[in-house]
């Protein structure tokens, strides 16, 4: 009988140990964004995780205490065409803090804010939202728009798609 409460208690210490952890972290990285995307930890993680794979990096600025950014994170985590798109196409980054890399605030340091970067290093800022005084704002009504130009970025970078 003590074998058996031995093992089961092992076996349960072992499952405890691994799968938090796991949801944890990717709760922690995905900030409420889409749970089924991989978000890398930090821009330098992206970039690198970027020029590997060939894909682009898409980083979202935004802030937790931000009503705008909080709407487009609600929109942007209901869209499956983006949610499909950023988990399969995309290198994902989320940021509430700024980086130190100035190219990704062409136009200011506003939230939300999304650009796109491709593999050779550019930040793409020919790829812009819909708003004249926030090149790279969108709203949750802006779902078309950011998906539109997320296959833009996709595209650019393989023309034969």
């Amino acid at each position: 009988m003590l074998r058996w409460f031995v093992l089961v208690l092992s076996i349960s210490i072992c499952a405890a140990a691994e799968d938090p952890k796991k949801r944890v972290n990717l709760q922690t990285l995905a900030k409420g964004w889409g749970i089924g995307i991989t978000w890398v930890q930090s821009y330098e993680n992206g970039l690198s995780d970027m020029v590997k794979s060939q894909k682009p990096l898409m980083v979202i600025h935004h802030q937790d205490n931000c009503p705008y950014s909080q709407a487009l994170k609600t929109a942007f985590g209901a869209d499956r065409t983006i949610q499909k798109m950023a988990k399969e196409d995309f290198i994902m980054l989320n940021v509430v803090e700024e980086t130190q890399d100035p190219n990704l605030a062409p136009d200011g340091y506003y939230v939300p804010r999304i650009l796109f970067v491709d593999p050779s290093m550019t930040v793409r800022t020919d790829i812009t939202g819909k708003y004249q005084n926030r090149l790279y704002a969108y709203e949750p009504a802006d779902m078309e728009q950011l998906a539109l130009n997320m296959m833009r970025a996709k595209v650019l970078l393989h023309p034969e798609l």
